[in-house]
């Protein structure tokens, strides 16, 4: 693969590389068109399947849900609810992906005539998934069927004991499976083993399965006539709460997910949902929403309440119907997320110390006693960051029971490795996809559990990070990032996990002023490119390391490279683009 620029050895120490055919934004000839054709087929848009692409549709993407197994059986058992008006409850995980799978289904079951009962557990007092004593007790409460979202996929001794006091579960997930599944009335989920054409779908999240089951649903009811004295509900409209749990979740953007979100973001942008709206409103933001936002604005705040606050708020938010109640949670949820924050950076920097402390292995498992459960998986998943390598951080208990939870690199299989060692004896419970995990595991199995990790994935890892280079999809002059070329490149997206934002290479450009700013040690620069016209660019959280050290000590006459993201900045009078470096490299 050809180094873009001749850069083998970046400032961060890494070669940069074409995404795929090289685009100089430079040239003359140049045309915005020829970029987002190029983004799209870089990330494996074949050319007779662009304009499929260009404008991600439903339509276009949406499976029959009947090619999922179970699906058809849950949607009868479902139909026969909302025509008999039994109770039912929905039990739903206390992360985003289970607050807007659990909300999708009350609103829906709401249009329906049925108003289902929601129940998020404590994620300090129950843990993850359903435990059997909830299942039992809402059964006894007289819901006469539950329907888990994002949990159940491993719940094999809860599930026991529901089916013991007769409760009917429908599980509606999207985790890993074992070949052996537990009991239960439905089990829809595309990362079943025993999948066939439905596994194409395993990228979804579980609010996106949840979709489909509700698309089922309407199907099964309007073939029994049900529609015919009422109006039938508009699946699209929940939309925009399909595009925040996909986003949160950090499931891959391609396929269905792409148009998940890229048409989700438009229903959001028309300020439907009461409880959005006033989250929007929290999040001071004053624009359409973007993808961006979803995971660092919207979906944290969401996430804050299962994590230190009430794991029911994001449930609630998303479903109130009053205004003034809508305002409250969302305000909440704001203090919450601050809350979080401060929390999260004390336990990031002891995990970070840990870490430096513990050398290079190939998985960093990293544990310690007083740290608050509800942050280890952001810290985490900065701490794989930070070291470019899987790591899981782990709570410890006074009874020296840990509740951990990891993220992975592109390449390493993170959740297959941790089921493996749950079959080996080694953790009370785990489970998880690709790219993340969650563990129950005792203190004394923790090094035990790290030596499986380093024997099973150490030459993955290894071959993982000497794989890593920094992507680049265009290179342009200083002039050349402006709002044109941002607006360009968005054509190409939504971007995420699995479908990258667009990266750009700028220069070569002198450094006229550069400084620290911000709490958090971002280095902003202005440069002037050799064709005129300047340039503002920010490191964020750089200043102590190498790329903000050698940003900030540049002298003007060495030119270089700046790496990253093109983004618009719309805090001035007229909106202008801003690089957001992500390496740099001097210029020869």
């Amino acid at each position: 693969m050809s180094s873009v620029l001749n850069i083998h050895r970046s400032i961060l120490g890494q070669p940069w590389r074409w995404r795929g055919l090289a685009t100089d934004a430079r040239d003359p000839g140049f045309a915005p068109d020829d970029l987002v054709t190029q983004l799209l087929m870089t990330r494996g848009v074949a050319r007779d399947d662009l304009e499929r692409h260009r404008n991600p549709s439903i339509r276009a993407f949406m499976p029959d849900p009947s090619i999922f197994r179970d699906m058809d059986r849950a949607a009868e058992r479902l139909a026969d609810a909302v025509e008999a008006r039994e109770q039912v409850a929905i039990f739903g995980d206390y992360d985003v992906d289970g607050a807007t799978s659990a909300a999708l289904l009350i609103l829906l079951l709401r249009d329906l005539g049925l108003e289902a009962r929601p129940y998020i557990p404590d994620r300090l007092m129950e843990g993850y998934g359903p435990s059997g004593e909830a299942l039992v007790r809402l059964k006894a409460e007289g819901a006469g069927l539950i329907v888990t979202v994002d949990c159940g996929a491993q719940a094999f001794e809860a599930l026991e004991m529901a089916r013991a006091a007769h409760a009917e579960v429908i599980v509606v997930d999207h985790h890993k499976c074992t070949a052996e599944l537990p009991v239960a009335l439905a089990l829809v989920n595309p990362n079943r083993l025993d999948e066939a054409e439905g596994a194409a779908h395993g990228h979804l999240a579980a609010v996106g399965v949840a979709f489909l089951l509700g698309a089922a649903l309407i199907r099964t009811l309007r073939a029994r006539g049900y529609f015919a004295a009422r109006a039938e509900p508009r699946l699209l409209d929940l939309l925009d709460i399909v595009a925040l749990g996909t986003v949160a979740d950090v499931a891959a953007l391609k396929g269905l997910n792409r148009a998940f979100v890229a048409q989700g973001l438009k229903v959001m942008g028309q300020r439907r949902n009461i409880g959005l709206n006033a989250l929007i409103e929290a999040s001071r933001l004053t624009r359409a929403p973007t993808c961006t936002d979803l995971g660092f604005a919207l979906g944290p705040r969401i996430n804050a309440g299962g994590r230190v606050g009430r794991s029911d708020l994001g449930v609630r938010l998303l479903t109130t119907r009053d205004p003034d109640e809508a305002r409250a949670i969302a305000e909440e949820l704001n203090q919450l997320n601050e809350e979080r924050r401060a929390i999260e950076a004390d336990v990031q920097r002891e995990a970070e110390e840990i870490g430096l402390r513990q050398g290079n292995r190939a998985v960093a498992v990293i544990a310690a006693r007083g740290w608050h459960a509800g942050v280890i998986g952001i810290v985490a998943g900065r701490l794989k960051e930070k070291l470019g390598r899987p790591s899981i951080v782990i709570a410890l208990d006074e009874n020296g029971i840990g509740k951990g939870s990891g993220r992975s690199i592109a390449g390493v299989d993170l959740g297959a490795a941790v089921m493996a060692a749950k079959d080996a004896g080694l953790l009370h419970a785990g489970g998880g996809h690709a790219m993340a995990c969650g563990v129950t595991i005792a203190e004394d199995r923790l090094d035990a559990f790290a030596d499986f990790l380093e024997e099973r994935l150490s030459e993955r890892v290894t071959q993982a990070m000497g794989e890593r280079a920094l992507m680049l999809d265009a290179v342009v002059t200083a002039a050349g990032v402006n709002p044109d070329l941002v607006t360009a490149m968005e054509a190409g997206g939504p971007y995420g996990m699995g479908w990258p934002a667009p990266r750009v290479a700028a220069g070569p450009v002198s450094i006229i002023k550069a400084d620290v700013v911000g709490s958090g040690g971002h280095v902003r620069v202005i440069v002037s490119g050799d064709g005129g016209g300047s340039l503002k660019a920010v490191a964020f959280r750089q200043a102590e390391t190498e790329l903000g050290q050698a940003l900030l000590s540049a002298p003007r006459h060495r030119k270089l490279w700046l790496a990253g993201r093109a983004r618009i900045d719309d805090w001035g009078a007229r909106p202008a683009a801003e690089l957001h470096i992500e390496d740099a490299a001097w210029a020869e």
